[in-house]
């Protein structure tokens, strides 16, 4: 069964954070993206909501307690997964940066994300956009 075939079977509406709606279609006035990463025990997909950064035109995500949170080792399994931003979905391969081979983009993506929110000290995740 493909991604999109288990995205269809299972979506599932996150809860809402402080979630402010825009207008524009521009991923840089959103507060937030949708991950779905497909269930590493149970096969299911998994929505998030979740603060987000650009960077060279892919999307990074901050998890908070590293490689402890269940969507970071849902993409280990399976790196396959759904992004949602604004009226914009797409599939892509998620990459859990290492501190040591991706360090300049390990710290401007922590930058990016304590000046966008306050806060940037969790192990990034790449997106990449298309």
């Amino acid at each position: 069964m493909s991604h999109s075939d288990l995205l269809a079977r299972g979506r599932r509406t996150p809860k809402k954070f402080g979630a402010t709606k825009m207008s524009s279609n521009d991923s840089s006035s959103k507060s937030f993206l949708y991950l779905t990463t497909i269930g590493r025990v149970s096969g299911e997909p998994r929505e998030i909501e979740i603060w987000f950064v650009e960077l060279n035109q892919n999307f990074y995500v901050l998890a908070e307690h590293f490689h402890n949170a269940q969507w970071v080792k849902n993409i280990a399994r399976n790196p396959r997964v759904t992004v949602r931003v604004g009226t914009r979905i797409f599939e892509t391969t998620a990459r859990i940066l290492d501190k040591e081979a991706d360090r300049e983009t390990w710290t401007a993506v922590q930058t990016l994300s304590t000046e966008k929110y306050g806060w940037g000290e969790g192990l990034p995740v790449e997106l990449t956009g298309s």
